[in-house]
């Protein structure tokens, strides 16, 4: 697929026209949540590829800085900048209204309803590191119970790289400068995570932040930089918009979880499944991964990874832990459930500002916003 860039005569640029859309990443993202929700209804950490659940999150993470990536560059080259207060309004009202509102219950649920102990004391401590994207940089988890609210982190993470990326991308034109930047923090995630700082950090404030970027979504960043990049689009497009591709990557992922690879090869090839899917719009996986069902799931997965937690709860109190494949399938089902209720009434009203937003000021003579070139603006899509 490539990005088309018209726009409508008359009509001055926005960042809407011609918008980059990869239906097959609501795809991907059902791909992502499946195995948190099984690592959520396993009664331990599983040996094995069973065990395997959390590397859903890292998938997220590839998806997430591919797509943002591309979006922040189309929108420079449509418009000439990186419209910085927009861009976080968008992100505030896809992420904001369900996460507090999610956190909320958790308070309440916590105050009036969860018996006290250590693990209450310990989540309604932590309560502003949550409601402030830091608790993966101030969140004490060196403890011997439960933590409440523990998938905040992946969270913040997200939060703070839509925080740091996008005036990257203002400030630095071209492909090299934003892709040396990244470069370097995922250079910093990999040292942290080997331990190559120790000399230099101790077990701190300062080391935990540097553990905090994700590779996996500056690595998704990187290929949507080379993907749009003159000197690198080619090479690029000739490994991943092949029709096959995506079908080997998905292979290069299976075999990563099966075989137990290291992180960073398996990061890889998650970004290189991301990118088949993307780059190409007829690939062989199209056809699963824009499934009415599969999509759906992938629309509300937002929904899903706030809430599967207590649902999986609630669901083992129900079918209890004899078998955990019957706990997914029951959890599953539910929390796409409760998820597609959440869509529909808490975060698709502020999607559809956010649409308005992202469509910008018009003046007189522009074309109404369903009349721009390029797919119809589709509110479903978590970007």
């Amino acid at each position: 697929m490539t990005i088309a860039t018209e726009s409508i005569p008359g009509s001055h640029p926005t960042a809407d026209a011609a918008r980059p859309w990869f239906p097959s990443l609501d795809g991907l993202r059902c791909l992502a949540i499946l195995p948190i929700v099984w690592h959520h209804s396993t009664p331990r950490q599983l040996d094995g590829v069973l065990g395997r659940g959390p590397l859903g999150v890292d998938l997220f993470f590839a998806v997430s800085g591919f797509l943002i990536t591309s979006l922040l560059l189309h929108e420079r080259r449509t418009t000439g900048q990186v419209a910085l207060g927009r861009f976080w309004a968008r992100r505030s009202l896809r992420i904001f209204p369900l996460y507090y509102l999610v956190l909320g219950a958790f308070v309440l649920h916590a105050v009036f309803l969860r018996a006290p102990g250590p693990a209450r004391d310990h989540f309604l401590g932590s309560v502003a590191f949550y409601a402030t994207y830091t608790s993966n940089w101030f969140l004490h988890g060196a403890v011997d119970h439960p933590i409440v609210f523990a998938f905040a982190w992946s969270l913040a993470a997200e939060e703070q790289f839509y925080l740091l990326w996008p005036p990257v991308l203002r400030l630095l034109r071209g492909a090299l400068g934003p892709a040396l930047v990244m470069s370097a923090l995922v250079a910093l995630d990999q040292g942290a995570e080997r331990g190559w700082f120790a000399s230099l950090l101790d077990e701190g404030l300062a080391l935990r932040m540097a553990r905090s970027f994700a590779t996996p979504i500056g690595l998704g960043a990187l290929l949507a930089i080379a993907a749009g990049a003159p000197t690198t689009a080619a090479p690029v497009r000739a490994l991943l918009a092949r029709r096959g591709s995506s079908l080997v990557a998905l292979a290069l992922v299976v075999a990563a979880a099966v075989l137990a690879w290291p992180l960073l090869p398996t990061h890889l090839a998650m970004t290189a499944l991301v990118g088949a899917c993307a780059l190409r719009r007829d690939h062989l996986l199209a056809p699963v991964l824009e499934n009415r069902v599969v999509r759906h799931v992938g629309v509300v997965s937002y929904g899903v990874y706030l809430l599967n937690v207590p649902i999986v709860s609630a669901c083992r109190r129900l079918v209890g832990e004899q078998s955990s494949l019957l706990l997914f399938a029951v959890s599953t089902v539910a929390s796409v459930a409760v998820a597609t209720v959440t869509w529909r009434y808490v975060e698709r009203p502020f999607l559809a500002l956010r649409e308005r937003l992202r469509a910008g000021p018009r003046r007189p003579g522009d074309a109404p916003p369903h009349d721009r070139s390029g797919p119809p603006v589709d509110v479903s899509k978590a970007a």
